[in-house]
């Protein structure tokens, strides 16, 4: 993967021109329908916008008490829009001396398509809403200055950013076994920074993640591929294609590419040529394949998977990216669990990237965040309780001498395994601190780290390259020069090395992203989390 699971807020610019303010005029001017917004200023709708800056025309406080005994599903946004307002000193938002700012419909387009978002659409007031901001058949829209329709406004775009920015509260997620840090975003703050960036000239960061966009315009992509029914189902006659076959199979494999990207022109050739072997390898890596360009079982798996299932992928994912707080600074590293991938990054840029194995499902590696701290060459392996009790000691009650055999010793009531080539945790372990009892380490069974799906262990992970992140973990480091490592991690002898600053460590669990190039990826649900994501966007109305 060439891109942040974990990155920055998306920078949207805003207009610094703001619309002229005449607190004694009583004319109003008529709000643009969205529906007579041209296609561009549709497309580029948003939230961020030229809010009113004028200061004074005002309502009464009381005015929000009112609106929340009307409309009690409003209620949670109450602390919101009371420090909101207060802040303004009760100063309309959404109007300025000519009506409603042109912004308003910026804000009814997005909630009117909030299902582009990956959520169901259930919008509270929809029908009051949507007649103060288009009217219908007998109706003119609610341009007049009016505190009620200044609250439902502010209300609807709470209600939007809980939704689309926020995503499930942090108790459902924790249900999920999502242990990283939330985002913390204060969405009344945010108004206001919109507010004095407008005033300013500033641009604003909207709290969104910028892996979720790219997840969007995929979403919007497959749902248009699906409505016009070209989504085809290979007809294959034998197991595997490739370059220089002939047949019906390959022109529809190479319809597939097209479609999904990876092949440019579909020229409708029955013929496994060139091209399309590269395009078969460009697939292969978006699904975690080994790219050798032929059409075997797993590609003709993954392309007649029914495309409801992609589009199933991508909204749980969107919703794990509103999840997804700011990127630590400095050096870190990320693991993506159904990736099967350890990233190093310093700061925005991708260093380097190994292949790791990762808890099997009966033993699943936790989704978190920790810091590493220490690097231990030659490390013990002390046998967790739980692998004691399953594991060895049947097998230690039918050979007493097992546990020689297994350069095993007992340490205390525990077991230990002693440092060496066979030691279960290999030459070196990476220690951060967790709840989990989870940490990186080598492995000398290197072998499993050819496989494509890549879940074996009992939770930790194991790392392809030990040797490679030691040495990037202590560069610059007097005491811990190349040649003491590698002596260090041959010695036998367990030793320590304590870093001078703590490294973050991510373990994320993302099974649909797009990388740099702009690339959809997938994985498999190796975990079986999506269908319980799913289960809880769409039950949590």
């Amino acid at each position: 993967m060439t891109t942040r699971l974990h990155i920055a807020l998306l920078a949207i610019c805003l207009s610094a021109t703001l619309l002229s303010c005449n607190g004694n005029s009583t004319e109003r001017g008529t709000p643009i329908p969205v529906d007579t917004l041209p296609a561009s200023k549709k497309a580029d709708a948003s939230i961020p916008g030229n809010f009113s800056a004028q200061t004074r025309l005002r309502f009464d406080s009381t005015q929000i008490d009112t609106f929340l005994a009307k409309h009690p599903e409003m209620r949670e946004f109450g602390r919101e829009m009371r420090r909101f307002y207060r802040g303004r000193s009760y100063a309309y938002a959404w109007f300025d001396d000519r009506g409603l700012i042109e912004q308003t419909a910026d804000l009814f387009y997005r909630i009117e398509n909030i299902t582009e978002e990956g959520i169901p659409f259930h919008v509270p007031y929809m029908k009051e809403y949507r007649l103060m901001m288009v009217g219908d058949d007998t109706n003119e829209p609610q341009t007049a200055l009016s505190p009620q329709t200044e609250l439902m406004i502010t209300a609807q775009y709470f209600h939007y950013a809980k939704d689309a920015w926020a995503g499930l509260p942090e108790s459902k997620t924790r249900e999920l076994d999502w242990y990283l840090p939330r985002k913390r975003v204060g969405y009344d703050v945010l108004l206001d920074s919109m507010l004095g960036a407008i005033s300013e000239g500033r641009p604003l960061q909207e709290p969104v993640n910028p892996q979720y966009t790219r997840l969007k315009g995929y979403l919007k992509r497959f749902r248009e591929i699906e409505k016009k029914g070209t989504w085809l189902t290979i007809k294959a006659d034998k197991s595997r294609y490739q370059k220089g076959d002939t047949g019906l199979a390959v022109a529809q494999i190479r319809r597939k590419l097209h479609l999904a990207g990876d092949l440019d022109i579909d020229d409708g050739s029955r013929t496994y040529d060139g091209a399309m072997e590269e395009a078969v390898k460009r697939y292969q890596v978006r699904y975690g394949l080994n790219p050798d360009g032929k059409a075997g079982p797993s590609v003709l798996r993954e392309m007649n998977a029914p495309l409801s299932e992609r589009i199933r992928q991508i909204v749980v994912n969107m919703e794990r990216a509103r999840w997804v707080g700011p990127e630590p600074p400095g050096d870190h590293l990320v693991v993506n669990i159904p990736q099967y991938e350890l990233m190093v990054y310093r700061n925005d840029s991708l260093l380097w990237t190994c292949r790791v194995v990762v808890g099997k499902e009966a033993n699943k590696t936790a989704i978190f965040q920790g810091e590493l701290k220490h690097v231990v060459f030659s490390p013990y392996w002390n046998v967790p309780a739980s692998i004691l009790n399953k594991e060895i000691m049947p097998k230690l009650r039918r050979n007493p001498g097992y546990l020689a055999a297994q350069h095993m010793e007992w340490n205390g009531k525990g077991v230990r395994q002693k440092p060496g080539p066979w030691n279960a945790l290999g030459r070196v372990k990476f220690l951060f601190p967790n709840s989990f009892s989870m940490y990186l380490h080598d492995t000398p069974s290197k072998s499993l780290f050819e496989q494509d799906r890549r879940a074996f262990s009992h939770g930790c992970i194991r790392v392809a390259e030990p040797r490679r992140l030691a040495l990037h973990l202590l560069h610059g480091n007097p005491e811990w020069p190349p040649e003491r490592i590698d002596e260090a991690m041959d010695s036998g002898r367990e030793q320590y090395a304590t870093l001078k600053k703590g490294i973050p460590v991510s373990i994320l669990y993302f099974t649909a992203w797009v990388d740099g190039k702009g690339r959809i990826h997938f994985r498999d649900d190796v975990y079986k989390r999506d269908e319980r994501v799913m289960e809880t966007i769409f039950s949590k109305k």
